[in-house]
């Protein structure tokens, strides 16, 4: 029976609404369980299971209930009632049954086909800045639906969080809540917790950890996925630790030279000293950077955003005859009739009212979620932002994009 008296940091029955339900059956009964582990760390192994009636499979997380001669089964339940309080989130890994033996408990849990994020980096170094962004918003959906919740994930890191599929097109979880903590109000909890790149700051220095404590980890997740490096990393732990608690924080540019500004500004605001100045999961998921990067459509080449204009007065006759002689040239540029020369983007941006940025991540041409939206909403537009174009097969609406540096004239709803 477990203990119903509460443990600091931890949850257990008598805090949370729905208690997790343990087994004590053999396993066995219900599961044909693989010997060999493919996952193992110092207190734990994982195992593919087999669910016997419908065939389905999970991941047996079998975890010893004693630890360096000490009692732990209630951080473990600690961790299953975490899980289970998650179960409805996409980004968290979901539990399915719990078992307990004498000697283990055993979670069996969601199997995420896709593996680790850290086996992404050990191939290739780093991910492409608009997949970091994408992913990372997911991260941070999940470690902000924790954090409602009051529950510090404590361990964010590359090999905590799994993929559903081979990068670029897989969503990701997070996993292993082993040493979360429920963080309340008015008690402080003063742990060395975490992995040693990724620890922050307050940690090391055995001060309160707070929600605070996870953002410090994303911004350092943050710099990894993008770079392939870690910020304060040293030969040593000690020399990591001392990096981090010096904090200073470089974008070398020989790794940083593709790397967005908004990017380096998200990371700057997450790697503070000061965990009440640090961005919450909240507010990062608002930042610029992951809403620029949101936005861009995964065709490739050059995004142009059309900005609806005000109205304009009625035009002159000088102005309509300037107009006809444009419709002329538009029409002309596009059989292919005319020759002339126009300024580039960069120099008619200013006249044109568009805002316009180069894709991060060269993707195959297609429409995104977000344009299909933008069609499908009832929302009202102006005619600039109605305006449909058909060219060289794709169709556009509101966003524009072509692999190629293009000139809109927003007053006809030509492309050149």
């Amino acid at each position: 029976m477990e203990n119903s008296v509460p443990q600091i940091g931890l949850l257990n029955e008598s805090v949370c609404k729905k208690p997790v339900q343990i087994k004590t059956e053999p396993i066995s009964d219900k599961y044909n369980v693989e010997a060999r582990p493919f996952a193992r760390g110092k207190f734990a192994a994982v195992r593919r299971c087999l669910h016997k009636e419908s065939g389905q499979e999970y991941a047996a997380k079998c975890m010893r209930k004693r630890r360096r001669a000490q009692d732990v089964r209630h951080e473990i339940v600690h961790e299953a009632h975490v899980l289970e309080l998650s179960a409805k989130h996409p980004h968290i890994v979901r539990l399915h049954e719990v078992y307990e033996t004498p000697s283990e408990i055993i979670l069996v849990l969601e199997l995420v086909p896709g593996g680790e994020l850290q086996r992404v980096l050990d191939d290739e170094d780093c991910v492409p800045e608009r997949d970091a962004a994408r992913l990372l918003r997911q991260i941070l959906s999940g470690v902000s639906f924790l954090h409602e919740h009051n529950i510090a994930h404590l361990d964010l890191k590359p090999q905590n969080l799994l993929l559903t599929k081979p990068l670029p097109d897989c969503d990701i979880k997070l996993c292993d809540f082993g040493i979360s903590r429920l963080i309340t109000k008015g008690i402080e909890i003063r742990e060395i917790v975490g992995t040693p790149d990724y620890v922050a700051p307050e940690v090391l220095h055995y001060e309160p950890i707070s929600l605070a404590t996870d953002m410090w980890s994303i911004g350092i997740l943050t710099y990894v996925l993008l770079s392939g490096h870690s910020p304060f990393g040293g030969d040593t732990k000690q020399e990591t630790f001392c990096n981090i608690t010096r904090g200073t924080l470089e974008f070398p540019s020989d790794i940083f030279e593709d790397i967005s500004n908004s990017a380096k500004d998200f990371i700057r605001r997450l790697l503070v000293r000061d965990p009440s100045e640090r961005l919450s999961a909240k507010e990062c998921l608002a930042h610029p950077w992951l809403n620029e990067t949101n936005s861009c459509s995964p065709v490739t080449g050059i995004e142009l955003t059309l900005v609806p204009t005000p109205e304009k007065k009625a035009p002159s006759e000088s102005d309509v005859g300037l107009s006809n002689s444009l419709d002329d040239q538009l029409k002309s540029r596009i059989s292919g009739q005319s020759k002339n020369h126009y300024s580039p983007v960069s120099e008619r941006r200013s006249s044109l009212n568009i805002g316009f940025r180069k894709s991060l991540s060269p993707k195959p041409n297609g429409s995104t979620a977000s344009d299909q939206k933008d069609v499908k909403s009832g929302s009202p537009r102006s005619s600039v932002d109605m305006m449909v174009a058909q060219f060289e097969g794709l169709t556009m609406s509101k966003r524009i994009v072509f692999s190629e540096e293009i000139i809109v004239d927003e007053r006809v709803g030509m492309v050149y």
